[in-house]
């Protein structure tokens, strides 16, 4: 087995080595450096060369031999140097007048280990250090740690502010130095000999701390600044963490296996065994990583948030999602819910009548229909106020709002919901999203609700900006559908003017036989084309106002069901006589809208079937296909919109049209659909003897 001392003389002459290596490499980096030759820049290169002197003699002859004692002597000498060449002309005259003294009283000490080794030669033990004297050696060196650790405070805090920036690096480097300096030598002398462990790490300590030094001066260190980075200190503590544990669980097994009892062996095992299993279900989950970064946010951070990462995040998270497929609606809760390490979140999004309602989710399957729309009392709270909604203060009263009426079940602590954030652009509200409690519970505070808000308007600027392209989109549109309707008049108008032609010779020629037939085949082609622009036309309203009248639904339906003819099977069912209050016009156009779309989705021979229920006071008509179906985000983002159309000719205003009509009518018209199902239109109406006694009881409150 390899005895420890064996080990430690490997470890000392690796970093020795490498600390030769890395100072002659800095030295020679720092020569070829195109900057002038200034006398801290001279004391910087020597310093290198010699401390690359002492660690070369230490590898090769080892802590106690007297060359070593000598070189390192010569090291501390041109330490001293370096540092009196760069504060010795940036303090002030009483720091300057203390400097002296100490500079020479530690020069002083260190000359005295001359008289050290001469009397090393008393004890006759050659080349190596006498036990007798080390300890001797060991004080002196104390003395010049402590000095120069003096003596770099007074020069660094006396400097101008200027020189303290531009040496800071030098300064850290040094204090790193003489403090392991200070460290191994007060153990050598309170132990009487050399710490073997510490001995062999020397030349590593010193090697890593020279590398910022010869960095700083060969380069503008004024530009160099420290700054703890999030995710370093984050891997920092957990990797202190996993070594404390692995250091704890090394010391426990060293305890039960040092036990004198039966089964010791067998409980050292099993002690390992639960801590790994341990270990490998608590350090990987996302609450220890979650409870780990709030506690080194709140201990080690002015700040709870890195506003630079959050913003390159934010802005990562937007930008990606187009490469990815995610809408923009599924990017905006992800991006909100990163921000708190929220493990869900909800957008909600204003409709036509002012509600709030659920647009989209991230990671909430939860939410069920209850939740899809927010209580009227929070819309109104958020549309005049650009206020993060802390719900737990919502639900106790101390909130803005004051005391409010309870919260549905669904917002209530149970279900998850942590807070809600208003998107305001400018002073219009563009939607809110709705975060759920983060792993580890926490309380919002100023600094969230400061993020947030900000975070807030700049996601409502992205939905801003949607709306504004979608609309110049539409114009465009709109210009595309004049333009083509341009052309019908343009045809139009050729037509009117064949026929006043064709009126006009038909007074001069009547009588001719090649006149009538000529005649007769100019009407048959004006005839045809006419019909052509008519269907065409008939798409589009005529926007006339509604007449409202009592129009027999069972009547309606058959009579447009014998319109599309045999070849496409059109089921009507209708089972009592149902008349509702409607202008009948413009109920067939819209009727005849949706037969034609679910005709034209559903698989050839596959049957459009058409269902009438009355309940209550409405009456409601049903048309069904077994068509391809649509998914939810084309119902609710491109069914109603104008010109966008799933068919290659088509102009795609077909069903934004009838739920116009059925509006104006003082009906509803809703969707339903699944993909590779098919889809539902329902068209909802007041029967006739409902309006009537509701025009009758209007009539009386007015009266």
């Amino acid at each position: 087995m390899i005895s420890g001392d064996a080990v430690a003389q490997v470890v000392g002459l690796a970093s020795s080595t490498t600390c030769a290596a890395v100072c002659a490499l800095a030295a020679i980096w720092l020569v070829q450096r195109p900057l002038p030759w200034h006398r801290e820049r001279i004391a910087g290169v020597a310093a290198l060369c010699l401390t690359a002197l002492w660690a070369a003699v230490l590898a090769a002859l080892g802590p106690a031999s007297l060359l070593t004692a000598a070189t390192e002597a010569i090291r501390n000498l041109s330490w001293l140097a370096l540092l009196h060449a760069l504060f010795a002309t940036g303090v002030d005259s009483e720091t300057a007048r203390r400097v002296r003294f100490v500079f020479a009283s530690l020069v002083f000490v260190e000359l005295l280990q001359s008289a050290v080794l001469v009397a090393n030669s008393w004890f006759e033990t050659g080349p190596q250090l006498a036990d007798e004297i080390l300890p001797v050696s060991a004080l002196l060196h104390t003395l010049v740690a402590i000095g120069a650790l003096v003596l770099l405070h007074n020069l660094y805090t006396g400097a101008l502010q200027q020189d303290r920036s531009g040496t800071r690096w030098i300064a850290l480097s040094l204090s790193a130095l003489w403090v392991f300096e200070l460290n191994y030598y007060v153990v050598t002398w309170f132990t009487g000999e050399l710490p073997g462990y510490v001995a062999s790490l020397r030349g590593l300590v010193v090697g890593v701390a020279f590398i910022p030094l010869a960095m700083a001066l060969g380069s503008d260190v004024r530009r160099l600044r420290f700054r703890a980075s999030r995710k370093v200190a984050f891997r920092s503590i957990s990797l202190l963490m996993i070594g404390s544990y692995l250091l704890a669980m090394a010391g426990l097994a060293r305890l039960l296996s040092a036990l004198d009892a039966d089964g010791a062996r067998l409980a050292q095992v099993g002690f390992l065994v639960a801590l790994l299993t341990v270990a490998a279900l608590w350090l990987p989950s996302p609450r220890f990583r979650a409870w780990l970064k709030v506690t080194a946010q709140k201990h080690l951070f002015s700040h709870r948030y890195d506003y630079r990462a959050e913003w390159l995040r934010l802005a990562e998270t937007i930008g990606r999602g187009v490469e990815e497929g995610d809408t923009l609606h599924l990017r905006i809760p992800k991006a909100m819910a990163d921000i708190t390490e929220s493990p869900s979140a909800a957008l909600y999004l204003p409709d036509a009548d002012g509600a709030l309602v659920l647009t989209e989710t991230w990671h909430w399957p939860t939410l069920d229909e209850a939740a899809a729309a927010l209580p009227p009392e929070i819309v109104r709270f958020v549309e005049t106020r650009d206020y993060v909604i802390d719900l737990e203060d919502w639900r106790a009263g101390t909130s803005l709002a004051g005391k409010t009426e309870a919260l549905p079940a669904w917002l209530d602590g149970e279900g998850g919901a942590w807070a809600i954030v208003p998107l305001r652009h400018f002073d219009r509200l563009q939607g809110v999203v709705l975060l759920a409690r983060p792993l580890v519970d926490r309380k919002l505070d100023w600094e969230d609700f400061d993020l947030l808000t900000v975070v807030g308007r700049q996601l409502a600027s992205y939905l801003s900006e949607q709306a504004s392209q979608r609309a110049l989109m539409e114009a465009a549109r709109f210009d595309e559908f004049n333009r083509r309707m341009a052309f019908v008049l343009h045809d139009i108008k050729n037509l009117a003017s064949q026929m006043s032609l064709l009126s006009h010779n038909a007074q001069r020629h009547a009588d001719n036989p090649a006149f009538r037939a000529d005649m007769l085949k100019t009407l048959g082609t004006s005839t045809a084309k006419l019909n052509a622009l008519i269907q065409r036309l008939g798409r589009y309203g005529t926007g006339r106002a509604a007449r409202i009248e009592n129009v027999d639904l069972a009547t309606l339906l058959r009579d447009i069901a014998k319109g599309f003819g045999a070849s496409r099977t059109v089921d009507v069912c209708c089972t009592t006589s149902c008349v509702v209050s409607a202008d009948r016009e413009g109920l067939e156009q819209a009727l005849v809208h949706l037969i034609q779309n679910a005709i034209e989705a559903s698989p050839e021979g596959a049957p459009v079937c058409i269902a009438v229920h009355c309940k209550g006071r409405h009456a409601s008509i049903d048309i069904v296909d077994m068509g391809q179906g649509m998914d939810q985000v084309f119902v609710r983002e491109k069914l109603f919109a104008p010109f966008v159309s799933s068919k290659p000719d088509g102009f795609g205003i077909g069903a934004l049209e009838a739920r116009e009509l059925v509006r104006a009518m003082g009906g509803r018209l809703q969707v339903q659909s699944r993909v590779g199902l098919g889809t539902r239109f329902t068209i909802e109406l007041d029967l006739a003897d409902s309006a009537s006694l509701s025009a009758k009881t209007h009539e009386q409150e007015v009266a």
